[in-house]
């Protein structure tokens, strides 16, 4: 029988149908015996924890909330419970809001490792598809921020990929080798930071190479929608407006993926 190469970790929190369509996406486009699919629910207390117990092909954690504990904390902590039980030699960490879309999305992934024995993970910063005027913008904007903060001596700022905000391999879509990660001793939660973060830095302070992946090659692959699980659970934000907006954005891509008719299938579940 085949050795899983690949385990995947999947935090989650309170959003039933969009797990459904994660995981069942999963199973549609995946050959379980190259994997082992490790959900770490967080305390979600609801009727989504309810079917992740009916799941027959997962493993599940359910993970009990800490006082006080802030959603990105949890999220880290989450991921760091299922990677102490990851024995392949991947772990690959994706979001509820993390949608397969093709056969061969794993093998890619896995090929993309394997190129060279030093790269130690890979992955995306975003994984998004702009069209080209909104990319142009963006550049134009971005070039006019860093002129703004040169020209003022500003060291203090929010630019991606500057300083304290650099870039790493967000825990939407992240592949590690495990025995480096355990050699490092790293973790998700590690430096108190967001998923990954510090652990991404570490890896390359170590002389490892983190490859990011062009968003227009691994769109193909996967897609992210971004920010779900806020919008889906209004009380973690403050914002009413994004809310509103996040619904829109998910329903239109919902539609694009025909997530219906996965949806219905409850064969996907055992």
């Amino acid at each position: 029988m085949m050795q899983p190469q690949v385990t995947i970790l999947v935090p989650h929190y309170k959003t039933l149908e969009l797990t459904k369509l994660c995981l069942r996406l999963i199973r549609k486009y995946t050959d379980l015996n190259k994997v082992r699919v490790i959900v770490i629910d967080n305390d979600s207390r609801d009727a989504s924890l309810d079917y992740l117990r009916s799941v027959s092909w997962i493993q599940l954690i359910e993970r009990q909330a800490i006082p006080d504990e802030g959603s990105i904390s949890a999220h880290s902590r989450a991921l760091d419970l299922g990677m102490a039980q990851a024995q392949t030699p991947y772990v690959l960490s994706i979001h509820t809001d993390t949608l397969v879309k093709h056969p061969q999305w794993l093998e890619f992934l896995i090929s993309q490792m394997e190129k060279n024995p030093e790269i130690a993970g890979v992955g995306s910063w975003k994984l998004e598809s702009k069209p080209l005027w909104r990319q142009v913008l963006k550049l134009l904007e971005r070039k006019a921020q860093l002129a703004y903060y040169r020209v003022t001596g500003k060291a203090q700022h929010g630019i991606e990929g500057i300083g304290k905000n650099y870039y790493y391999l967000r825990s939407h879509c992240a592949m590690y080798r495990l025995d480096v990660l355990k050699k490092l001793n790293l973790t998700f939660s590690g430096g108190d930071m967001v998923a990954g973060k510090d652990m991404h830095k570490r890896l390359l302070d170590a002389g490892y190479q983190m490859v990011f992946l062009p968003s227009d090659v691994l769109i193909k692959y996967l897609e992210h929608i971004n920010h779900a699980t806020t919008v889906l659970n209004p009380e973690l934000s403050t914002r009413a407006k994004s809310v509103d907006k996040g619904l829109r954005r998910i329903e239109k891509s919902l539609a694009r993926m025909n997530a219906n008719a996965v949806l219905q299938d409850a064969s996907l579940d055992r």
